[in-house]
């Protein structure tokens, strides 16, 4: 908007906070990957992956919901919504089932468009709750019925279209954010709570150590039922509200302890789409190219050097320079796809009235009003 003085306003600020949130979620996400072929061969890294595995793409989907509280059917919304979330998803969906063929985990090249393959998953969801989030909007309960079709989900085989298992299991953790406020993050970052973070966080920890030949990790993917996880259906009455407890639990300790100042990070939040959706091409190449087939890999000093190397590398896929070479596919203006709005000023009084003054008197037709000097005044010109 102009400023007083007709010089445009600078844009707003980016929130440093969720800048730097976003950046350390998707190094968690980053390293998860990375961690996951040591699973069987390193107690330590699998309670790591489970313990992280338990919070980060709840954190994701909070904060993506936090950002879509405005959203409605306006035109910009929707024109961004195709091109931020919808055209990267096509875009990585036929990118990685060339990758796939290429790296011959695939015997022919094909396109499925219906099955989100690894981490496109998260671009259909989001997709789909974001439409969705005028609705809840007007539901009384949301969080409370977004968690009955998350329960209903957990106990029905409802296929693989489009992830949709993993989209209503997540959902509740959208929808509470849709209904977020700054004040409650306010809340999650002060002092008292970011001391009983600590204890809980190291509980979780040792609970995952525990947890690793006890407990299926299935359950905190989120994408299948109870009985595709070898359980009962009412296993998922009751495994899904204490996943979403837990991790809810997790998530609010983990934003505790994210930095509220501007970092050497915070800048590389803004580019958290290229680091989630450009990693996993080397994620799955590690494994098809053997490259932890090397015993060193294996031992102590190896899980940390692939820590490191994860957390470097998706570090640099966040960078700006990253960013501008695939910004056509990830953020594409494709203004070429779109109908020209049409700029047609005020609205028009309802047929056959007349709009009518304040004493009462009804205005002449528009072309037909007379200036002080007696002309007629021009029709106002289309803004």
């Amino acid at each position: 908007m102009p400023t007083a003085a007709g010089a445009p306003a600078p844009p707003a600020a980016r929130d440093a906070f969720f800048d730097n949130a976003k950046y350390l979620a998707i190094v968690l996400v980053a390293l998860g990957h990375a961690w996951e072929p040591l699973y069987h061969s390193s107690r330590s890294a699998a309670a790591l992956y489970m313990f992280v595995y338990a919070f980060h793409m709840p954190a994701f989907t909070v904060i993506s919901g936090y950002f879509s509280r405005s959203f409605d059917m306006r035109r910009d919304r929707l024109q961004r919504l195709i091109t931020g979330v919808g055209v990267p998803f096509v875009l990585f969906q036929a990118a990685f089932a060339l990758f796939r063929y290429v790296g011959g985990d695939i015997p022919s090249l094909s396109v499925n468009m219906v099955n989100p393959w690894f981490l496109t998953w998260f671009l259909a969801a989001l997709f789909i709750w974001r439409l969705t989030a005028p609705l809840w909007r007007i539901v009384r309960w949301p969080v409370p019925v977004a968690l009955l079709i998350a329960i209903s989900a957990s106990m029905s085989d409802i296929g693989s279209d489009l992830d949709l298992q993993r989209v209503l299991q997540f959902l509740p953790f959208f929808v509470l954010g849709l209904y977020l406020k700054p004040e409650h993050f306010r809340l999650v970052r002060s002092r008292q709570v970011r001391l009983a973070a600590v204890p809980v966080l190291a509980a979780a920890l040792l609970f995952a150590y525990w947890a690793v030949p006890r407990m299926n990790d299935a359950w905190f993917y989120h994408t299948d039922s109870a009985q595709n996880l070898g359980v009962p259906w009412w296993y998922g009455v009751l495994m899904q509200p204490a996943m979403f407890g837990c991790s809810l639990v997790l998530t609010a300790c983990f934003l505790a302890w994210v930095p509220g100042r501007r970092m050497w990070c915070t800048a590389l939040g803004a580019g958290t789409l290229y680091g989630y959706l450009l990693h996993g091409f080397l994620a799955k190449g590690s494994r098809w190219w053997g490259w932890y087939d090397a015993g060193w890999v294996h031992t102590p000093w190896g899980a940390i050097a692939v820590t490191v190397i994860g957390g470097a590398v998706v570090t640099l896929l966040c960078t700006p320079p990253v960013q501008r070479i695939f910004r056509f596919a990830m953020e594409p203006k494709m203004r070429w796809a779109f109908r020209e709005e049409s700029r047609t000023g005020a609205a028009a009084d309802p047929a056959g009235k007349q709009q009518a003054d304040p004493a009462g008197k009804q205005a002449p037709p528009p072309g037909k009003q007379a200036d002080s000097a007696g002309k007629q005044k021009q029709p106002p010109t289309p803004p």
